[in-house]
């Protein structure tokens, strides 16, 4: 047991990592550890890591040394992607006590009992290619909205991910235990769930990532047909993962939300070539089309990366042309890193920095515009917007069930609430 101990947590990356941080939080606290917030002082401090850009791998190494200004003789853990890719790496910073690879961020309590501080890291991980077995997770931080993991893992080798190699291959939950996750979820009140996964549509593999014959598709399908939930959301799916099924099913279900985020990654077929991405241009265009044609009204979201080796100014030029084309509404983008161990860091030539950023800054600009046109061209429309609880200078905000965020004066009856919103 944790005799009483206090333990503080922080997560960086994707809402998959949030999901197991709440699990991880959920075990802690079952162990008679009590929960404080990252910037109080606590006896044990736990961070859930991110390795998909440089950026992450720093801002890891900046928290450590935040925790050993605020509480020295802390214990430090290390969980997550970066853990996993880069142990001894990890184990080398001041203060670090304990590095979790993949297989052993749920054993956490265990691993807890005979660490003390002081001591060279420990480290406790395996080869990725011996992971097996899948940790349903989900997050509770919030009653309005919660994250579940339903798939983890990925068997695609894009040329600049390291995600197979920090999450292992491809496996999920199964559609009976998602259904009793949800109805725990429903129990605490939320009226929102995200289904998460590191690529959601290749669901239906079990825990040693063998084909068990249900998919996304069915798995949606027993979800629709489930009470309990108000509204869903899908989170990033891959293009070619995005049938025409489960578009049918979101035009036609007034549970799933009109709101889907596609990642594009390049519009030029020359860099989705060298990315070893499972499309093309066209195809994304077609799915863009099916989505708008079925559902007019649909949120479309997507992930672009910038200065990837080999982008020219043409490239560019060309992502820029066709995104200005599409019927979308707005764009998460990343500026490419390089990252150890991918097939990218032998693709020339290399796009200077500086350029990559610029690039950046464009696409963020006309990603502001496309989402300003999608929020105006609804101006006068009555939507549904479930409204969070927080109170930021006597606002609240809220989303439409197509995810058009919404600011109003704070009323606190109207936590968790949906309301009928007229835009």
């Amino acid at each position: 047991m944790s005799n009483g101990r206090t333990v503080a947590l922080h997560t960086l990356g994707c809402k998959l990592n949030y999901s197991e941080t709440s699990a991880v939080e959920r075990l802690l606290q079952n162990d008679g550890f009590t929960t404080k917030d990252f910037t109080d002082k606590a006896d044990v401090y736990v961070i859930n890591t991110c390795s998909v850009t440089e950026n992450a791998d720093k801002e890891c190494r900046q928290l450590v040394r935040r925790v050993q200004r605020k509480a020295p003789e802390a214990l430090v853990v290390i969980m997550g992607c970066y853990a996993q890719l880069k142990p001894k790496e990890i184990a080398e910073i001041p203060g670090v006590d304990l590095v979790l690879g993949a297989s052993e961020k749920f054993n956490i309590t265990s691993h807890l009992k005979d660490l003390t501080h002081g001591d060279s890291a420990k480290i406790c991980s395996c080869e990725i290619e011996d992971i097996e077995g899948f940790h349903s997770s989900f997050s509770l931080n919030s009653r309005t909205r919660t994250f579940l993991k339903v798939q983890d893992g990925c068997d695609y080798n894009c040329s600049f991910c390291t995600i197979p190699m920090a999450r292992g291959k491809s496996r999920s939950n199964s559609t009976e235990n998602v259904l009793s996750e949800i109805k725990k979820i429903a129990g605490q009140g939320v009226k929102e769930i995200v289904l998460t996964g590191i690529n959601l549509g290749d669901f239906g593999k079990d825990g040693s990532g063998q084909k068990t014959g249900e998919n996304f598709y069915s798995l949606l399908q027993k979800i629709d047909g489930f009470d309990g939930v108000s509204r869903y959301r899908i989170s990033s799916i891959e293009p070619n993962l995005l049938t025409e099924g489960i578009i049918n099913l979101v035009a036609q279900s007034p549970k799933f939300m009109p709101h889907f985020h596609i990642p594009l990654q390049s519009g030029s077929n020359k860099i989705l070539g060298l990315m070893r991405r499972r499309y093309r241009r066209e195809l994304y265009a077609e799915k863009v089309r099916v989505i708008k044609s079925l559902i007019p009204d649909c949120c479309i979201g997507v992930d672009v990366i910038t200065g990837f080796p080999g982008e020219t100014d043409e490239d560019f030029e060309e992502t820029v042309d066709f995104l200005n084309s599409l019927d979308v509404s707005y764009f998460h983008v990343f500026t490419y890193s390089e990252r150890d161990n991918t097939h990218a860091l032998s693709i020339a030539p290399v796009v200077p920095v500086h350029t990559r950023h610029e690039r950046t800054k464009i696409l963020r600009s006309l990603s502001y515009k496309k989402m300003q046109q999608f929020s105006r061209s609804h101006a006068g429309q009555t939507r549904k917007v479930l409204f969070e609880g927080q109170n930021k200078i006597g606002m609240m905000e809220g989303f439409t069930d197509n995810y058009i965020k919404i600011s109003v004066p704070y009323k606190e009856e109207w936590t968790n609430k949906i309301i009928e919103w007229k835009i």
